[in-house]
């Protein structure tokens, strides 16, 4: 079955446009979730709509209504919604383009696929996302989501294009609250260059396949074993050791000298292990070396 599309409209540069359709690109189906029961009758609650005058009511009769004063609401029916109509209900309208590394983290919020609306779409949907990979930029346009105009970036992906929706200002908590009382000062230079030395020992390429809901998995094996009558078996951490000070659990941990973590879950290929072992050799040497300057 074809995925169904969040939002259908039209992607446009200056004179240029064309039909596109919006997908979510991730997905939170696969997570284990929770119903609410009764403790005696282990039967599902249902949770039932409630006027405090009327008691329990159906859904049908429920409106939505703005609190414009205290207790005091303006019913909002379809009509009003579809009544307030601009240009980004239907059209990504790009209004500027930004370097790709421009765009702080803390401002992306949700992520999308975004594909042309038909054969005929093509064409010029090739071309924007062509111009957009060579020319190393996200375009910048706005979109309205769920009764709420967004910000969003949209870049090219594959053969296709990304849209991440952007966090308003506003949304954003300065940073003045929590760091302000944290001290500027400079670290110790031997402490600063093992800490370095342990980066650098630890420096991979993410692949987020390595890392794996540790929780969900192990949430999982529990179910299982519960299901089969057994007692769930409790994994107790593990012992890290009393730690005496900075200077000497960075120089412990140096000396551990571990390739970086990966997920166990993970099934390696047999050519793995061997490349592994020949790259531990210079992070080795590495380490030796690191800590006789020290």
């Amino acid at each position: 079955m074809a995925p169904r599309a969040s939002w259908k409209g039209y992607l446009r540069l200056s004179l240029v446009s064309c039909p596109v359709r919006l997908y979510p690109a991730t997905t939170t189906s696969e997570r284990i979730t929770f119903n609410q029961l009764h403790k005696d009758t282990h039967n599902r609650i249902n949770m039932k709509p409630v006027d405090p005058e009327l008691g329990l009511v159906e859904r049908s009769d429920l409106v939505k209504g703005y609190e414009y004063e205290d207790k005091k609401y303006i019913v909002i029916d379809e009509a009003d919604l579809e009544s307030v109509k601009i240009e980004s209900n239907h059209t990504m309208n790009i209004e500027a383009f930004v370097d790709e590394g421009s765009v702080d983290v803390i401002y992306q919020d949700a992520p999308y696929y975004l594909a042309p609306d038909g054969a005929m779409a093509e064409e010029t949907f090739i071309v924007l996302r062509e111009a957009l990979r060579r020319s190393g930029k996200l375009a910048i346009a706005r979109l309205v989501l769920s009764s709420r105009e967004r910000v969003i970036a949209i870049g090219p992906r594959e053969t296709g294009m990304f849209v991440c929706t952007l966090r308003n200002p506003n949304e954003v908590r300065g940073t003045a609250e929590y760091f302000g009382n944290i001290p500027v000062g400079n670290a110790e230079p031997e402490m600063l260059q093992l800490a370095e030395a342990l980066i650098q020992q630890k420096t991979t390429t993410f692949d987020p396949k390595n890392y794996e809901d540790r929780y969900e998995i192990a949430l999982l094996q529990m179910i299982r074993e519960k299901l089969k009558g057994h007692k769930p078996i409790i994994a107790a951490p593990p012992d890290r050791g009393n730690v005496i000070n900075l200077m000497d659990a960075l120089k412990a941990s140096l000396s551990q000298a571990k390739p970086p973590a990966k997920s166990k879950s993970k099934v390696e290929p047999a050519a793995k292990p061997a490349a592994k072992s020949a790259a531990a050799k210079p992070a080795a040497a590495k380490k030796t070396t690191t800590q006789k300057k020290a």
